[in-house]
């Protein structure tokens, strides 16, 4: 079982109390014990995470509940990782030290830095690394909304990133995201994602290079190995090159500075395929977007990387013994 940090769920019988709804009963049923989450130190399980939190927005009608609770979170959450971040010397090398540890919170989340992505701008990315969840919108939103509350911790109160990417569609008037993010939305997008001037990842913080150093040999020493090799990078960039029409290992095997037979190798190795990861990659964005978005089926095709709707049809009847249609209708029902 994936775990996570109790701190996760910091402020959440606060908040759902205030709605007027019982957070006891709802983290029982999401098997949590309530005392778990008065202990930020301890962990829970990252499904049940999930489920709190999507059960307490279905419960008190708050289509903004994870974004309120993101309200009451911030860097402290991620305990020493929050801790080195703090002490670093700049914006890019607090996101270095939360990148590279974030296993230390959860081995269930990931962040990456894309440093350029052109015209002076950068994307930092930020992934759930678990299939088969149920709808957790929400969870995504709460996660988004923690980093805001941490960029501007670590850039300064003013700081806002350019554009915020959902990867569902908005779940309330897109004017309350843009107040709330201080960002342009997109909706629909392959992945959770902020875009920022690339010019804040150089600004200073007022750092402790001792204290930061010590902290990053901790988090060195406990930060758990990676175990999934070159898997969890292909499926990453599959994703994001997935409707570009740019999906091949060759492509895929140059980002990862490899011959594409080394990279064919490598994922042998691990027990699958190129092929077989994307097909996995697709099945789950496919899930994803008929549940959590109005995306016609033409446009889904196309953002799955089909050259026909037909193709999606025949791929979703494979998968999940359903027409696209069908399956959409099971998933909200």
């Amino acid at each position: 079982m994936a775990l996570v940090r109790a701190a996760s769920l910091l402020g959440y019988p606060e908040l759902v109390t205030e709605f007027g709804a019982d957070p006891e009963a709802l983290l029982r049923q999401a098997g949590i014990p309530p005392s778990a989450v008065a202990d930020p130190e301890s962990f829970i399980g990252f499904h049940n995470t999930v489920v709190a939190v999507e059960t307490a927005a279905s419960a008190t009608g708050a289509t903004d509940f994870g974004r309120q609770l993101a309200r009451r979170q911030g860097l402290d959450i991620l305990g020493p990782v929050g801790a080195a971040a703090r002490t670093a010397p700049t914006v890019r090398a607090a996101l270095s030290a939360i990148v590279d540890h974030m296993a230390i919170y959860s081995p269930a989340m990931a962040i990456s830095l894309h440093p350029d992505i052109g015209r002076g701008r950068a994307q930092v990315e930020y992934r759930i690394l678990l299939d088969n969840l149920p709808d957790h919108r929400q969870t995504v939103e709460l996660a988004l909304g923690v980093s805001l509350n941490t960029w501007r911790l670590l850039a300064g109160p003013g700081f806002s990133p350019l554009t915020v990417h959902l990867p569902h569609r908005a779940m309330g008037p897109r004017s309350d995201y843009t107040r709330y993010f201080g960002a342009r939305l997109r909706e629909d997008e392959p992945c959770a994602a902020f875009t920022i001037r690339r010019s804040e990842l150089d600004r200073p913080i007022t750092a402790d290079s001792t204290v930061h150093r010590t902290l990053m040999a901790y988090l060195q020493s406990i930060t758990p190995p990676p175990t999934e090799g070159v898997v969890p990078q292909v499926r990453s960039m599959a994703s994001q090159l997935m409707g570009t029409g740019t999906l091949d290992i060759a492509v895929i095997a140059r980002q990862l500075a490899m011959h594409p037979r080394t990279l064919q190798r490598r994922l042998a190795a691990a027990g699958t395929t190129f092929d077989q990861l994307v097909d996995e990659v697709r099945r789950e964005s496919t899930r994803r977007y008929l549940r959590d978005t109005d995306m016609p089926m033409g446009q889904l095709a196309g953002v799955l990387g089909y050259s026909e709707q037909s193709v999606l049809t025949r791929s979703c009847r494979r998968w999940f013994g359903a027409s696209p249609v069908a399956l959409r209708r099971s998933l909200r029902a």
